[in-house]
This record gives structure tokens, C-alpha cells and sequence, in this order.
């Protein structure tokens, strides 16, 4: 059987509570070539394992970070595996060429809706301004930046509206999913 090509990192602080999030990581987890890993769930303690994290990393053509928007930012357990994970002389600086080539997206959800994150809205700022720090971290470590798909006012979003986006994952990720006509992890 050949490794996962896309590695999702789910990081939801209360799943439970999650209208988007939890049917997006179901869809998600049931497609072929797709490896979840729910941060919360493993790191309760936030005590990261970086070797395994690091191993996982590796063995993906495409990274994604799934989470909901929390005060503009990634919830708290996914910075932390950003900080200790990405180490200089393995994702950026001399010798940190682990993660070059590779391919990162982030799938988020906001509680706002779309029009708020525009210069005139409530926020001040288009939604992309927000997500800078993981594309400028994509770019340190030579990863290639996709287009991120974000789900606005996701708390009040209709079950249609959480369906078409995933649907819209769903054909983002079409180029990394297994070919259903690809026999290759079968024996000649």
C-alpha cells in the first residue's frame, strides 16, 4: 500500500461543538490517499511528539491545516506544532529541505460573515490578510502555497452551504487523490 499523499492536520479545540468542521474531517477521512490527524485528540497535553509529526510531513505531497478561525488566528495547539515542528536545518534555513516542493492549504471556517472580512467590514482586513503568516511560513520552507477555502459564518451555515463546500474540497484536492484506475499498489 503506498503512503498517504495528502496528510490533513485537524486542529479542532471542541469538535463537538463544530458545525463545519467534523462533516468536513468525515469527508476528508473517507477519501482514498488521505491521512487525518486530529492534534487535539493526539496532544491533549500539547506535548508534540516532532519526530512522528515530522515523519507524517514527509511522507505527504500535501499538507493541510483544517481548523476554525479563533481572534484572527490558528487555534493555540496548531501554532504550537508549527513552532516546534518546523525546525531550522529541517524546514527552513541550512539543511532544512524537508518540506520543499511540498504543497500546503488551508481549509478554514470563520464565525463572521464573508463582507466582514473586506476593508470596509468589521474587521478591517480581507480574509487572505489573515492567513499571511502560514503562506509566509509556506514560502520559508519552499513549500507551494494553495488556495486556501474558507467557510464564512459557518455557526449559522445551512446544512446545503456545509455540503457545497465540501464538495468544493473535495475537487481541490482532486490532483493529489489515488487515480481509481491506477493498479499500482497491486502485485504484477
Amino acid at each position: 500500500m503506498t503512503p498517504s499523499r495528502i496528510l490533513v492536520i485537524y486542529a479542532h479545540p471542541a469538535p463537538r461543538r463544530s458545525r463545519a468542521n467534523k462533516p468536513l474531517a468525515r469527508a476528508l477521512a473517507s477519501l482514498p490517499g488521505v491521512a487525518m490527524h486530529d492534534l487535539y485528540w493526539h496532544y491533549p497535553d500539547f506535548d508534540i511528539d516532532v519526530r512522528i509529526e515530522q515523519a507524517a510531513v514527509e511522507a505527504a505531497e500535501l499538507v493541510v491545516f483544517q481548523f476554525p478561525v479563533q481572534w484572527y488566528a490558528t487555534p493555540s495547539l496548531l501554532k504550537e506544532w508549527l513552532d516546534v515542528v518546523l525546525e531550522m536545518g529541517w524546514a527552513y534555513g541550512p539543511g532544512g529541505t524537508a518540506l520543499r516542493g511540498k504543497h500546503l492549504m488551508v481549509l478554514a471556517t470563520t464565525g463572521g460573515r464573508a463582507h466582514a472580512y473586506s476593508q470596509t467590514g468589521t474587521h478591517g482586513y480581507t480574509f487572505d490578510m489573515f492567513l499571511l503568516p502560514l503562506q509566509r511560513t509556506a514560502a520559508l520552507c519552499g513549500m507551494q502555497w494553495e488556495p486556501p477555502h474558507v467557510l464564512h459564518d459557518a455557526d449559522d451555515a445551512s446544512p446545503e452551504a456545509i455540503d457545497a463546500h465540501i464538495a468544493q474540497v473535495r475537487a481541490a484536492l482532486q490532483p493529489w487523490l489515488p487515480d481509481s484506475t491506477d493498479d499500482s499498489d497491486f502485485p504484477v
